[in-house]
């Protein structure tokens, strides 16, 4: 496998785009928020199914966003979700991060949130959104960092969960732990003006922690994760099965709490 070839570990199942439809510019890009301005123009990296950006559209209207991710389907979503906020500033493209198809120079902002864990060479990834900005402009990612997730109460089947998930991710080329290493590849990517920043997501609520648990229990038989998981040798069925049951275990306690971090860098290039 290439460097530029990693293979997405979790796909776009539902359970995956239920996690994604949730996120917010408040919950996923408030680092960013303040650095936006009406009229600016806007790269959307790994859209997913736009959420974000619709939320960073409005913000920068009447500029605009262009919403970029590797395959039609999820664009197509993305681009319902405009339309049902009756949002006319974005526009959506194929592309891959690591040669982007824009001129240099081209955006106020280039965004990515939870992208570069994903991609098979995230310097050369920020080196292409550092291309693409306009001097003066801003670079911003963000992405979680797996082996720093905590959880209470202590449930065995998910510290089996973090470890094949970290398997599974460094097998498909990517890098689960990103989020403590952005700004070591934001300095390789040759940006000299970074502030470097950490937020978490909480799930502790009766509702946020059935809904968080539901999803991964549902992830990790369901979606392409699992089939990965399965394929490359690193788990069997019934071992998915029993980490599912584990997930839902734990979000049935009346004290459980789970912690997501997540590493942040707003590049100025």
């Amino acid at each position: 496998m290439s460097k530029e070839t990693a293979v997405y570990t979790h796909g776009h199942h539902e359970s995956v785009l239920r996690s994604h439809r949730w996120r917010t510019a408040l919950n996923s890009a408030s680092y960013l928020i303040g650095e936006l301005r009406p009229g600016m123009a806007v790269l959307d990296v790994g859209c997913g199914p736009g959420t974000i950006t619709a939320d960073l559209a409005a913000l920068v209207a009447p500029g605009r966003v262009t919403a970029v991710d590797i395959t039609d389907d999820i664009l197509g979503q993305a681009a319902e979700v405009a339309a049902e906020r009756g949002l006319e500033n974005i526009g959506f493209a194929t592309a891959d991060v690591h040669a982007l198809d824009f001129p240099d120079d081209s955006f106020d902002i280039v965004h990515a949130h939870q992208v570069l864990q994903h991609v098979g060479d995230p310097v050369r990834a920020l080196s292409e959104m550092r291309r693409v900005c306009r001097p003066g402009g801003i670079v911003a990612a963000r992405d979680s960092d797996y082996a720093a997730m905590t959880w209470f109460p202590e449930v065995a089947g998910l510290t089996e969960w973090q470890e094949l998930y970290g398997r599974v991710a460094r097998a498909n080329g990517g890098e689960p732990d990103a989020g403590r290493r952005l700004l070591s590849w934001a300095r390789q990517a040759g940006f000299t003006d970074i502030t470097p920043t950490a937020a978490a997501w909480c799930f502790a609520t009766p509702e946020s922690r059935a809904w968080w648990s539901s999803l991964w229990a549902d992830r990790t038989t369901a979606s392409v994760y699992a089939k990965l998981a399965m394929e490359g040798g690193h788990a069997r069925a019934e071992q998915l099965t029993e980490i599912a049951a584990a997930w839902r275990t734990w979000g049935e306690q009346d004290d459980a709490w789970f912690m997501v971090p997540h590493g942040e860098v707003m590049c100025r290039a």
